[in-house]
């Protein structure tokens, strides 16, 4: 069963640099984002490692690790947002203590959702793919991101519905298509990494927390070429990462380079005729904003049709 954490009113969001750290430049955008949400009413607990960033990471994954553990052990901390994304957060996993997890949200994208899909494989407990902090800064958000509360809000057994934002939604077969499945992904070029580990074990999640429901993976790039891509796609299948998929999502990316007339469009369809199921792409996530909040072991319906689509998340065991 997937456990879902509830976010209070006035809640303690507890921010640790589980990758990237606020460096000297960064701490006007970081200092800004940590007074809007105090103007929304909640509380901020920043950890030792936020205003430390050297040599691509914050602090050592030990020290990441332990800091995480120490916020996610503290009753005052109701939920953690890192920062932001980074490099090296896979230096932490090691060191984090999966037997200690509580039920608090966490939330991120980039090269947190790593941390975010390790947790969910690990534990059944649900995370949070949507803004990081510094994303948070903003006197006034738009519609898409800012419904990241109202996703962290709902209560298990109820459901939350996402809109498209005026964007352009695609599928490959160029159809209307409806997509049902208990949500997995991150960022590719991240997740990837865990393949084969301890950490990436899809079937452990599939038979003991799901029960064999289909998943439905949400992917999107942040710098892969599309040969780099279709390797990471075939490296996943090959893994059996989409053994009982029944679908597959993209995000939008600044990415997707071309390598040698082989476009994104070309790696799409071919993945979905060799799964045989659907897939859709250019939807409201990942590094070029705005950003839905995908929830890490939620069933979800997807509808994309005319350019346009809903996500609904049922908060469901």
């Amino acid at each position: 069963m997937i456990t879902y954490p509830v976010t209070k009113k006035e809640a303690t969001i507890g921010v640790t640099a589980a990758s990237a750290g606020v460096g000297p430049q960064s701490v006007g955008v970081f200092g800004q984002a940590c007074t809007r949400l105090e103007e929304k009413g909640y509380h901020i607990l920043c950890g030792d490692t936020v205003f430390r960033h050297d040599k691509a990471k914050s602090a050592s994954g030990l020290v990441r690790g332990k800091e995480f553990n120490q916020m996610m052990s503290n009753d005052k901390v109701d939920l953690i947002i890192p920062p932001w994304g980074g490099e090296l957060l896979i230096e932490m996993l090691e060191h984090i203590d999966f037997s200690q997890v509580k039920s608090k949200w966490i939330m991120g994208f980039s090269d947190i959702s790593l941390l975010l899909l390790v947790i969910t494989l690990r534990t059944g407990n649900a995370t949070a793919h949507g803004p990081s902090l510094g994303d948070l800064r903003a006197e006034v958000a738009d519609e898409t991101t800012a419904m990241w509360e109202r996703v962290l809000s709902t209560v298990s057994g109820d459901s939350v519905i996402q809109r498209s934002s005026p964007t352009d939604w695609k599928t490959v077969s160029g159809n209307s298509v409806t997509l049902k499945g208990r949500l997995l992904g991150g960022c590719i070029d991240i997740i990837r990494h865990i393949i084969g580990t301890p950490y990436g074990d899809v079937r452990h999640f599939q038979e003991n927390f799901i029960h064999q429901e289909p998943i439905l993976w949400y992917l999107e790039n942040c710098e892969l070429n599309t040969a780099d891509l279709r390797r990471s796609l075939v490296q996943m299948k090959l893994a059996g990462w989409f053994e009982n998929c029944s679908g597959v999502m993209f995000g939008r990316s600044g990415s997707n380079t071309p390598m040698e007339n082989y476009t994104a469009e070309d790696v799409y369809r071919e993945l979905s005729e060799e799964l045989q199921v659907p897939v859709v792409y250019d939807l409201d996530y990942g590094h070029v904003p705005p950003q839905m909040t995908l929830i890490n072991g939620a069933y979800a319906e997807v509808h994309v049709a005319g350019g346009e689509g809903t996500i609904t998340q049922y908060f469901n065991e």
